[in-house]
């Protein structure tokens, strides 16, 4: 979300979906409708809940594309700035008083809202929502619902309950945004900076099971996007990866296998990079790592198709700069700053690559799901930023969603459509507004469409700071080594590649797809039982072999050295001859790179892609690591 008045320093389980409402929600299924006349955003029916992923692309349960074609329908999230009365609409974000519900519920009623929303062409609601909204159990003042008296007497949350539940019978594909904690506006030093401000990891994740569960039975609540803008506070940065208490990759991981297992297992699951991290002093490290962290260290979860990534971008921010004026600024260019040229390298730097290098274990869609610029915009550089980047949108058929959808005429000018205290609508969709060229281009710009084929899945297993046990199946079974540290592919998904010291593997499904049989069934190989006699592919070297007809899956460890190698049975025959694939000393890999480095800095490991892994070598001699040093892989038939 821009803060564009008061700029501050920026830096399933489905036996388990049974209780989806608290006590007293108002019921979120959705409502059947009409086929509308607007070709440009569907008409409920016309696409098929839920959504999941193949390689760079969503898709809809057919295997159609889903192109999210998206804007923010902000006000739940809070609006008050944070000084003077909370009730003085002056005190509140370009004095628009939102009183924790979607703006615009005062003025306009919700069906010509929804009309207004198709006439844009737009397919999905971005919806954000503060924690404090969920818990709050007070009603809201009947002037918020004015134009929607039906809303009396209900809390933010019931309120929040009837537009999901209308916006979702209207055909339109909604994805619930956790954008901050308290109900204040966002996004500088603010007590929102990180999903576990004033509140703990635990309860951020429980908030969120809570929706998950909430909607579970409305099929088009399509997304869980997870926090907002992750940034600095005064003291401490978050980061990617340490482990600790501020460690956004860890708390986005915990988070999203408990949505996907405890709330509902049909939800998109979209993580944002960090936005703002160091000190906007000229001379110190500052700067907006996006998703550049996760070139080396990607998420994956318990479902294998459900990651999206996300990213925001405005003209006044920059790669180096965080928006601030006065206070806070700092002497970087801003993006608008940039040439043309500069700026599509940034954006592909910073996010662009990850859905367009395709075949890594970091190949995901990507939804820019904040970009946006005002009406009385007059700035030469930031038209000419928003048409190039409109443009760069358009060109490489990206998923977006502008910010802010609706706002009050008047007051705020950024959004698309705003209304009067007569509900009189203005915006992009008259002539007049300058932007307007830009988002119909960007709207009717050609992209793919219809089936999207299938594509090999590649996901990285970290083991850095605990078990990476993404699979169902394995979860169901229990601690299989208790005490070390166990990483697991998901379901479907087979190990491919190994780190030698890093506790890094890989994992896929390329040539061979699900490979595993029905049921449950594993086995933990903890010493060489399985070598045949005159089998021996290390010689000198502990193996831990798959019995025959079995394939790896997982691995463990104790420290530096290997603990254990999980192994399932394969639905079908595989291939029984075999070679050693040697690691220890320089990376051994196919030469097409496949899957992308998913142990950096380290030696790796990996088979073909016409193989499996069926074993694990590693030395206890003394002085060696004992991490893995070779792969037994096998050609699939």
């Amino acid at each position: 979300m821009p803060t564009r008045l008061v700029r501050s320093l920026t830096g399933a389980a489905a036996a388990l979906l049974l209780s989806t409402a608290a006590p007293g929600a108002v019921a979120a299924a959705p409502a059947s409708s009409t086929p509308t006349a607007h070709g440009a955003s569907p008409a409920a029916g016309s696409w098929q809940p839920p959504l999941s992923t193949r390689g760079r692309y969503i898709v809809d349960a057919a295997g159609n594309r889903f192109r999210l074609k998206s804007a923010n329908w902000d006000g739940a999230q809070g609006s008050w700035t944070g000084s003077g009365s909370i009730a003085d609409p002056a005190d509140h974000h370009a004095g628009q008083d939102s009183y924790g519900i979607p703006l615009g519920l005062d003025r306009v009623p919700l069906p010509r809202l929804l009309a207004d929303f198709r006439q844009l062409g737009i397919n999905s609601i971005r919806l954000p929502f503060s924690n404090e909204m969920i818990h709050t159990t007070a009603a809201v003042p009947d002037a918020a619902v004015t134009a929607n008296p039906q809303l009396r007497g209900l809390t933010p949350l019931q309120v929040y309950d009837t537009v999901v539940a209308d916006l979702t019978g209207d055909g339109f594909a909604v994805i619930l945004n956790n954008h901050t904690n308290t109900s204040r506006w966002c996004c500088g030093i603010d007590g929102n900076e990180r999903w576990n401000s004033r509140q703990s990891t635990q309860q951020w994740s429980d908030d969120w099971v809570f929706m998950a569960r909430r909607y579970a039975s409305n099929p088009r609540v399509v997304g869980a996007d997870l926090y907002n803008e992750v940034r600095r506070d005064v003291m401490d940065d978050p980061n990617w990866g340490l482990g600790d208490s501020h460690d956004w990759y860890a708390a986005a991981q915990f988070a999203a296998d408990r949505i996907l297992t405890e709330g509902n297992p049909g939800l998109l699951i979209v993580i944002e990079g960090i936005n703002w991290t160091g000190i906007p002093v000229d001379g110190l490290p500052h700067g907006r790592p996006a998703l550049t962290p996760v070139r080396t260290l990607s998420h994956t979860l318990v479902a294998a198709h459900k990651l999206v990534y996300s990213a925001h971008f405005y003209g006044y921010t920059g790669p180096h700069h965080s928006g601030a004026t006065g206070l806070g600024e700092t002497h970087d260019p801003r993006y608008q700053d940039l040439t043309r040229d500069q700026l599509y390298q940034a954006l592909h730097d910073e996010a662009f690559y990850v859905p367009e290098e395709s075949g890594q274990h970091f190949t995901a869609p990507l939804w820019i799901s904040e970009f946006g610029i005002g009406a009385g915009e007059t700035g030469t550089a930031a038209r000419a930023w928003f048409g190039n980047f409109t443009d760069y949108l358009a060109d490489h058929d990206a998923d977006f969603a502008f910010w802010p959808l609706v706002g009050w005429e008047g007051h705020d000018d950024w959004s698309l459509l705003r209304y009067d205290s007569e509900g009189h609508r203005y915006g992009i969709l008259d002539q007049s507004d300058w932007r307007g060229p830009a988002w119909s281009r960007l709207m009717t710009s050609p992209g793919l469409t219809g089936p999207v084929a299938p594509v090999p899945t590649w996901r990285m297993l970290s083991t850095d700071h605990g078990d990476a046990v993404e699979s169902l199946r394995v979860r169901a079974g229990g601690d299989w080594d208790s005490g070390a540290y166990k990483a697991v592919c998901p379901d479907g998904l087979r190990l491919i590649g190994l780190g030698h010291t890093s506790g890094r593997g890989l994992c896929t499904d390329v040539t061979g797809g699900d490979l595993r049989t029905a049921g449950n069934a594993q086995t933990v190989v903890t010493d060489e039982r399985y070598v045949p006699s005159g089998g021996d592919w290390a010689s000198g070297y502990t193996k831990l072999q798959c019995p025959s007809g079995q394939f790896l899956i997982g691995y463990s460890h104790r420290g530096g050295r290997v603990s254990a190698a999980l192994c399932v049975p394969a639905s079908g025959a595989l291939g029984s001859g075999g070679r050693t694939v040697w690691f220890d000393r320089s990376d051994n890999r196919p030469a097409d790179g496949a899957g992308g480095d998913f142990a950096y800095g380290d030696y790796k490991g990996q088979c073909a892609a016409d193989e499996y892994a069926a074993g694990i070598a590693f030395t206890t001699r003394l002085g060696s690591s004992q991490g893995p040093a070779a792969l037994l892989c096998r050609t699939l038939s």
